[in-house]
């Protein structure tokens, strides 16, 4: 899935304010180092009080800090280019009821792709089963690397996520540890599904 890149139409801008706006893109660093890339969001009290203060609308701080809760949903989208090998990895998890695998990850001159795929015995309740089969799921990999998840489906018994990650990792995947999360209400900060971790040797 291709992000749209968002052009202004406005021509106009008032570049006595240049310098003002570059406090402003300094500030906003300062405050992702200081908050570790993690700056959750402050309170209806906090953002009542600083739209009277500043004489701001209380909706523009809720929809600006709702922006910057999560940078990385801006971050520059990385679409695979440049196939070059399949490397085989016939790695499964059993937990509880279910099975995760990662059977290969496919290389690229500037991503990797690895699929994840869970299969399930099918719960017997209909209720159960919508509540056990849909979140959604984060792939961490320790370094430098990006992983976002590109799509998922399946069936009742089986489902398949991928994720893209970059830059592409190593042809030698030894040593390297694919951490899954899943997280059922992503309106919420706290994961509440399970935790899969893939060792590859």
């Amino acid at each position: 899935m291709k992000r749209i890149h968002f052009e202004s139409a406005a021509k106009y801008y008032d570049e006595s304010i240049i310098n003002i706006d570059e406090q402003i893109c300094a500030l906003l660093k300062q405050r992702r180092e200081q908050s570790n890339s993690n700056p959750g969001f402050p309170g209806a009290g906090l953002l009542k009080n600083w739209a009277s203060e500043y004489e701001l609308y209380e909706d523009l701080l809720h929809g600006l800090f709702s922006m910057l809760r999560d940078e990385e949903t801006f971050r520059p989208i990385v679409e695979p280019n440049q196939y070059r090998k399949l490397l085989p990895v016939l790695k499964l998890v059993e937990k509880e009821d279910s099975v995760y695998s990662v059977t290969f990850i496919k290389q690229y001159d500037n991503a990797s792709v690895v699929n994840l795929n869970i299969d399930r015995e099918i719960p017997s309740g209909p209720d159960e089963r919508e509540n056990r089969f849909h979140g959604l799921w984060e792939l961490k990999i320790s370094g430098d690397y990006y992983c976002r998840m590109t799509g998922g489906g399946g069936s009742d018994g089986h489902i398949s996520y991928q994720f893209v990650v970059s830059p592409p990792l190593p042809d030698n995947l030894s040593g390297l540890e694919l951490v899954f999360s899943e997280n059922r209400n992503p309106f919420f900060d706290k994961r509440a599904g399970q935790e899969i971790a893939v060792l590859l040797d």
